[in-house]
């Protein structure tokens, strides 16, 4: 067993006012919503992560992407540890698609204060930390 946390990168992506958000399964936290991401790979850049998880996930091309907040994301009833990077990117091409139906039941665009439930536990954890989602994103 991994007695250090995995390093998750989160993308919260934006189009027309709006993040997107896919409902996971088959995963640790199944059932909730998520933005899409992954983990951080061995010498990874955290912006590069984010550009490759969107598109393996999505079929999306993001940009303009910056660092955003990180939480501590401890999954008891998993028995895992992830320390989550956020970025905030803008959409620029493509329409969300499920990549992943093994891991993704679907994706949709959510207004920030207007989030679909239960969500993930690191966008939990994150809301706790920041005066709203809008903070980061405008």
């Amino acid at each position: 067993m991994n007695n250090r946390p995995y390093v998750g990168v989160a993308a919260i992506v934006v189009r027309d006012q709006k993040v997107l958000l896919g409902k996971r399964k088959n995963y640790h936290g199944s059932g909730s919503w998520q933005f899409p991401g992954g983990h951080l790979e061995f010498k990874e850049d955290i912006k590069a992560c984010a550009v490759r998880e969107v598109m393996e996930e999505t079929g999306i091309r993001i940009k303009n992407i910056r660092l955003g907040p990180y939480t501590n994301d401890i999954f008891e009833s998993d028995d895992r540890h992830y320390i989550t990077l956020f970025v905030i990117a803008e959409h620029d091409t493509g329409e969300a698609e499920v990549r992943e139906p093994d891991r993704c039941e679907e994706w949709g665009w959510f207004e920030p204060n207007h989030l679909p439930e239960p969500l993930f536990l690191p966008i939990q954890n994150l809301l706790k930390r920041i005066s709203g989602l809008e903070s980061v994103l405008f």
